[in-house]
């Protein structure tokens, strides 16, 4: 896999998928998540359906801001946003600063589909939590998705948990 650069400023992509024969396209806004970025990236939350909000699990101050990304998520974002909490780089387990129970903690706290832990470095769970998500939207739109053992389901390593299945009373204990 080719080295992933760091985000300086936003980025964007368009991520597309083919989930039980449809093609899903979804927008991917990288807000690099520094709070010098604060006034720009609001306008990039504004009717967003999905967020994936990402901390490094080798520094807890990343973590500890997740609650003040969240907000503006929730406030700019559509009426019920679907959130998805990831903790990156975890190749890099022997310099872990967060724990994955913190996460799920947080993410159960804040009504979040998942929490999952991811390496880009690996390619673990990366494209998971992109199906997830996608999959989730389709549903929350009305678009059936059947078969979940097909070859679009997602693989999820461990240290991944889903928080709600998609009928949002359907609560799941994490970790």
């Amino acid at each position: 896999m080719e080295k992933q650069q760091n985000t300086i400023g936003v980025d964007f992509t368009v991520r597309t998928m083919l989930i039980n024969g449809r093609k899903v396209k979804l927008q991917v806004w990288d807000t690099a998540g520094q709070e010098r970025f604060r006034s720009i990236t609001q306008s990039y939350y504004r009717s967003a359906h999905g967020a994936i909000v990402a901390y490094d699990i080798t520094r807890r101050p990343t973590f500890d801001s997740l609650t003040h990304w969240i907000q503006e998520v929730e406030q700019d974002g559509a009426a019920s946003v679907v959130l998805i909490l990831i903790g990156n780089k975890s190749d890099r387990q022997s310099e872990r600063q967060v724990l994955f129970e913190d996460a799920c903690t947080l993410a159960e706290g804040r009504g979040a589909l998942a929490a999952l832990e991811t390496s880009a470095k690996e390619a673990q769970n990366v494209e998971a939590a992109f199906m997830l998500m996608a999959r989730e939207l389709m549903v929350r739109n009305g678009l059936a998705v059947t078969d979940q053992h097909s070859q679009a389901s997602p693989h999820i390593f461990p240290n991944s948990h889903p928080i709600h299945g998609t009928d949002p009373t359907d609560r799941k204990s994490c970790c």
